[in-house]
């Protein structure tokens, strides 16, 4: 492997992490990364519809209450954030 093609991959990687918010970088904190991973999973939940009745028989609820569930549950998916260290 070269050293141009090192630069051209870390460059397309910048570039998808700047687009996307989802694949992280290298300053993002373990909660940063898991509440994104939640928040990606219940939009998943409530844009597929097969998978929202799926999660609304499970739990005998509504398909309605069910995405509100869900969009509460987007707000806080991991609970509140730690404690930040100034050091």
């Amino acid at each position: 492997m070269q050293a141009s093609d090192r630069f051209n991959i870390n460059s397309q990687l910048e570039h998808l992490q700047a687009k996307y918010v989802g694949t992280g970088h290298a300053d993002l904190s373990r909660f940063e990364w898991a509440v994104n991973i939640q928040r990606d999973s219940y939009a998943s939940y409530i844009g597929h519809h097969p998978m929202l009745a799926y999660f609304a028989i499970a739990e005998n609820e509504s398909i309605g209450r069910e995405r509100y569930n869900f969009m509460q549950k987007m707000l806080l998916p991991c609970g509140l954030p730690p404690e930040r260290e100034d050091s």
